[in-house]
């Protein structure tokens, strides 16, 4: 019962994780060494 307790937990932990990263609007966007230092700031 601890096992599938374990397993059900860290799996669970890791999906969360994933679809918490994936979600991160910054995902879709590069900073190019062009871009003025303003916009770079705004987008970290």
């Amino acid at each position: 019962m601890i096992d599938n307790f374990a397993l059900a937990l860290s799996h669970g932990l890791m999906m969360l994780t994933a679809i918490l990263l994936l979600r991160r609007p910054d995902l879709d966007r590069e900073v190019s060494p062009t871009d003025p230092v303003e916009r770079r700031r705004r987008r970290a």
